[in-house]
């Protein structure tokens, strides 16, 4: 999976002869980074992007984030001293909120206020929000103007997808907080810290909103008032991570359990691989665990030595990335999976997989794509842990949508990385309705995280993100690696009756921005008579859903004054995407890795604006 949450800084030589270099971060990245960096390919990002993050998101990964273990031999000198030499200029310390960054008079949660709770707005995933709902028609939507923007954090990429609910807009920021914002003003109700970065997607219940973080902790937090109900560590392995929403279904929280394994492997002496995904069912009240499903049911064993001498593990992989789909009518849930991490291959990895809700039992497995065995070693040349045989990377980063056709069949529809879309029979063991294929994929997608459905078509955005080599002397090597400006990108609607296209819209044109990438790779979102979607280059883009036509056009890749009184930027929409309700659209603009633009910001619009 393109692990889009991962600061990979691989240090994949020997750790221990790093003493003289202590006080040189130059040195340092020279001897343990650059040979992964500034030879990027794939999921491991570049050294500008790591030249754009700032010292303390840095820091967090090598201490206590996902590159701690990696980062073990050095000493805290060391560290700081690549830090100092990775790291953007010193910004100033944030100023404290204003005081009128906080809501003047208490209110209670509006009951059956307009709501976008889920990742795909329903337990369907179809991310296709109601008139009703949605408070806005297509014909309104090139009147949206902004309304207010609040600062995300100190940080340079945004991950989770808020929620609205109740009157209340939930959203993690950067660093650790989850906030309650007025719907429609934006003001701070209440503010939540967490044990770790909230990489995932919130969801909003009827009395809590839910979410997971970096360490695999699953919480639920009081919507009305901030408090912490209850926190569950869901993760078996070092290495597991909450990444994708958890699906709520009367009383039960489905949670899907991701991890970031997959970077460690271009150490040679890391021993490849022994995470298992799986699927975790919490009681949604108190947070007890009712039942794990791994989506490999054979745990890891000793299978060889690599070159280095390092003993290999498997079989591994197969991560949940995405929200669980559910089907009230069979009572079963649906899971799509990543690729393998080392050898054996597994019959249930780049598949989608339907799980008994009620005991989490396997009832069918369709795989799409055999023999994806990956590692982040892979994009590391020389590296002994990548699989001989491996893959192309093509797992799934986006859940199955359930839809229901006017003539009452039923269809499981998903894009996969490898710029195909599949359309299963969830009645008859998940077999193979159709397949289109919209572009030839890649590591950094095809097809990323979420498309949109209603009755008629699927909406699929196309990511393509290509990294190219440019010139330069001042760099390492006289070289960097910097975004492609034409390649990638463009918005398919898709027949949910045949697969067949029934319009494309060609990528928007980078012309001579810096910076830039046409990718669409963020979440696709729609309303009647109209579709969403972001790209790399920082504009949200309105669709007209009969002809693809651009009927709206923002760039929100600029500074912002915020709501909470601090400067905020916007930049490259990745990830999560817009989300509808009550007249108002509201997005999260940045996403400093991959060379793409960072920000900070989320973003409410809507057509009376201020």
């Amino acid at each position: 999976m393109d692990r889009r949450n991962l600061l990979c800084v691989a240090l994949t030589a020997t750790l221990g002869a790093a003493t003289a270099l202590a006080q040189n971060g130059e040195a340092i990245y020279k001897a343990h980074c650059a040979s992964c960096h500034n030879a990027a390919t794939g999921r491991v990002p570049p050294f500008s992007a790591l030249r754009q993050m700032d010292a303390a998101t840095i820091m967090r990964a090598i201490t206590t984030g996902t590159m701690k273990t990696q980062a073990a031999g050095l000493t805290t000198q060391q560290k700081y001293a690549l830090v100092g030499y990775l790291a953007a200029p010193a910004q100033k310390p944030a100023a404290a909120p204003p005081s009128n960054a906080f809501c003047r008079m208490a209110a209670q949660p509006r009951q059956n206020a307009p709501h976008w709770g889920m990742w795909g707005e329903n337990i369907q995933n179809t991310r296709f929000q109601s008139a009703k709902e949605a408070g806005l028609t297509a014909a309104a939507v090139p009147k949206l103007k902004l309304k207010w923007a609040f600062e995300l954090g100190d940080g340079v990429t945004v991950h989770s997808q808020p929620a609205i609910a109740e009157g209340r807009v939930f959203v993690a920021d950067l660093t650790k907080s989850v906030y309650a914002l007025d719907a429609k003003s934006g003001c701070i109700r209440w503010r939540f810290q967490a044990d770790a970065q909230v990489r995932s997607p919130i969801v909003a219940g009827k009395h809590a909103i839910y979410f997971g973080d970096m360490k695999a902790n699953a919480y639920a937090v009081d919507l009305a008032g901030g408090k912490l109900l209850w926190k569950t560590h869901v993760g078996k392995h070092f290495a597991a991570l909450l990444t994708g929403a958890p699906q709520l279904h009367k009383g039960v929280l489905y949670v899907p359990v991701s991890s970031f394994e997959e970077a460690l492997p271009p150490s040679p002496k890391y021993e490849c691989c022994t995470f298992r995904g799986s699927v975790v069912a919490l009681d949604a009240a108190t947070g007890k665990q009712i039942w794990r499903t791994y989506t490999i049911a054979k745990k890891p064993q000793p299978t060889r030595k690599n070159k280095a001498g390092t003993q290999m593990y498997g079989p591994s992989g197969a991560a949940v990335w995405s929200a669980p789909t559910f089907d009230k009518k069979r009572d079963v849930l649906y899971v799509a999976t990543g690729d393998n991490y080392s050898e054996p291959v597994t019959k249930t990895s780049d598949a989608v997989l339907a799980l008994d809700a009620k005991t989490g039992k396997i009832l069918w497995s369709k795989q799409i794509t055999i023999g994806d065995i990956f590692n982040n070693a892979c994009g590391a040349p020389g590296s002994p842990n990548c699989p001989e045989q491996h893959g192309g990377d093509f797992d799934f980063g986006q859940p199955p949508i359930l839809v229901t056709l006017p003539n009452g069949h039923r269809e499981l529809v998903i894009g996969q990385k490898s710029g195909m879309v599949h359309a299963l029979d969830p009645d008859h063991q998940g077999a193979i309705l159709w397949q289109t294929r919209i572009g030839p994929g890649g590591a950094l997608g095809g097809i990323q995280w979420g498309s949109a459905a209603d009755r008629k078509n699927m909406y699929v955005a196309y990511s393509g993100l290509q990294i190219k080599v440019i010139p330069d002397k001042s760099a390492p090597h006289g070289y960097r690696l910097g975004l492609d400006p034409k390649k990638g990108g463009g918005l398919f609607a898709l027949r949910l009756a045949d697969g067949e296209k029934a319009w494309s819209a060609k990528p928007p044109d980078c012309g001579d921005r810096k910076h830039c990438s046409p990718a669409q790779s963020a979440a696709v979102s729609a309303i009647p008579g109209a579709v969403f979607s972001g790209s790399e280059d920082g504009h949200l883009r309105a669709y007209a859903a009969a002809t693809g036509k651009v009927i709206w056009d923002v760039n929100t890749a600029h500074p912002y004054q915020t709501i909470n009184g601090q400067k905020a930027r916007g930049g490259s929409i990745d990830c999560a995407g817009p989300v509808i309700a009550g007249g108002i659209l509201y997005v999260t603009s940045g996403y400093g890795q991959w060379g793409g633009m960072p920000g900070n910001v989320l973003l409410a619009f809507s057509v009376k604006g201020k």
